[in-house]
């Protein structure tokens, strides 16, 4: 009998609070790019299709999040074998008990039940992908066997911001493990215990088991999760996708499945959990000074990422997205400068980064949300400056690309086309802008932006009036479904 192939299911999404002002809402820590220029996702992806046995790579992610996923594959998919990549895009996060129910159904339905799946975190580093791989097939061979098997990571140190594994008994000579139970993330103490038994591994939170066995798992352990999720993928299938890709799950089901992790629906209450260790260099890129740990430091100790000059300055980490920092007696020091938000920290409380962003979030500071260069299905914007009763952006649309046929109730429009050629719909008119030419766009009239050319279009839109918030939109048709 043919073996059935592994399928990865990547599970992107979350804030990553504590690597503000980078990662937020909008742009979430997979997007986040590494001193290498690749992006957290981009290196799963490429992690997961250059694995043997493997056709397709299946994500689950936020529907806000889907055509900046298709854009970081595309910019990677040359470095990876030919394989198929097939999306789940959920209306809101529900964590991963929901998300891998939702994956299992699927993959049953179009590869069996005993196809194996791989759950990798979108925002994880590993440095040796053949000793991933290796570790890997053993965690298949298991998975086809009947177990559910979680990976744990050999202890550098008594960390005490992950989760531990204690094992059991040895399941073969490769060192896998039986587990005996799930320990919450520990004391500095308790931490030092278990690195000194040799007997605890890190959770990592990446799994490997059958599509039918870990259905089977939620059916006994969590059964309001897998009956939430089978209703959740009736009302998705019935819904046309506008992809052949993707599948939208539907909101009204799925908002009703509880919102628990994987580990407590069933890895902890499950008898048949086996764990495979793994030395294969791991991160799950936590916080700065796990950013900080990929660079190579000075004979001082410090890293930077950008341009920076150092007088005086010992064990600090900088990463400028494209201004120069002067740093002069510093010490033990991060410093995060983005565009429209700068981080200054002790390297040990960057844990507490995540309390920045909730006060942020208490003074409904757009900083926590978004960066001053968005990402769109058509392109980007990025927000020049701001006042009172104004803002000026730089707009970007793709070849061929288009904006949705749209109104503002609040503010007006001119449009100044900087290199390439416009399309303009400005109520019953349509019109082309070209290089140096402009026009008016008025409150409450509907309009769309496209770019009929082969290259880039680039614009400077001037907007006025009362409220410039991006919620102020109307949209009346849209090629990207958020009509």
């Amino acid at each position: 009998m043919k073996m059935t192939m592994l399928v990865p299911v990547i599970l992107s999404g979350g804030a990553g609070t504590r690597l503000w002002p980078v990662s937020r809402e909008a742009f979430p820590k997979p997007f986040m790019k590494v001193a290498d220029g690749q992006s957290l996702l981009q290196k799963t992806y490429l992690r997961a299709a250059c694995l043997s046995d493997v056709s397709e790579v299946l994500t689950i992610t936020n529907r806000e999040y889907f055509f900046k996923t298709k854009d970081e594959y595309a910019g990677v998919v040359s470095r990876a074998p030919a394989v198929r990549s097939s999306f789940l895009l959920e209306p809101f996060g529900r964590n991963t008990a929901p998300a891998i129910a939702m994956g299992a159904l699927k993959i049953c339905e179009q590869h069996g039940p005993d196809a194996p799946m791989l759950i990798l975190p979108a925002d994880h580093l590993i440095a040796d992908q053949s000793k991933f791989a290796e570790a890997v097939a053993r965690a298949a061979s298991l998975a086809r066997a009947g177990r559910i098997v979680t990976f744990g990571i050999v202890p550098t140190g008594p960390e005490i911001g992950f989760g531990y594994i204690e094992c059991d008994a040895a399941v073969d000579d490769a060192g896998t493990r039986n587990v005996a139970r799930f320990v919450e993330k520990p004391s500095q103490e308790i931490a030092e215990a278990y690195v000194a038994s040799g007997n605890h591994l890190w959770n990592s939170g990446m799994f490997c088991f059958m599509a039918g066995n870990i259905l089977a798992a939620l059916r006994q352990h969590a059964p309001a999760i897998f009956e939430g999720a089978e209703q959740a993928w009736a009302a998705s299938k019935a819904k046309p996708s506008n992809d052949g890709t993707m599948q939208e799950i539907d909101r009204d089901t799925f908002i009703h499945i509880p919102d628990i992790s994987i580990d407590y629906a069933v890895m902890e209450k499950a008898a048949n959990v086996a764990v495979v260790p793994g030395d294969f260099g791991w991160s799950d890129i936590g916080s700065w000074n796990a950013v900080s740990e990929l660079v190579k430091p000075d004979a001082a100790g410090n890293a930077v990422i950008g341009e920076a000059v150092l007088v005086d300055t010992r064990n600090t980490f900088i990463q400028s997205d494209g201004r120069l920092v002067a740093a002069v007696g510093l010490e033990n020091i991060i410093v995060i400068d983005t565009p429209d938000a700068l981080l200054v920290a002790d390297r040990d409380r960057t844990q507490d980064v995540k309390k920045v962003v909730e006060e942020l979030k208490l003074r409904q500071h757009e900083t926590y949300k978004l960066h001053r260069t968005a990402s769109r299905p058509w392109g980007t914007y990025t927000v020049l400056g701001e006042g009172a009763r104004f803002k000026i952006k730089r707009i970007e649309v793709k070849p061929g690309a288009s904006l949705s046929l749209q109104m503002h109730h609040h503010r007006s429009e001119h449009w100044i086309v900087v290199s390439g050629v416009a399309k303009v719909t400005n109520g019953s008119e349509q019109f082309l802008v070209r290089t140096n030419e402009s026009t008016y766009i008025s409150a409450g009239h509907q309009h769309r932006l496209e770019n009929p050319g082969l290259m880039d279009l680039v614009m400077i839109e001037v907007q006025s009036g009362e409220y410039l918030g991006e919620d102020d939109i109307v949209r009346f048709e849209d090629q990207y479904g958020r009509a």
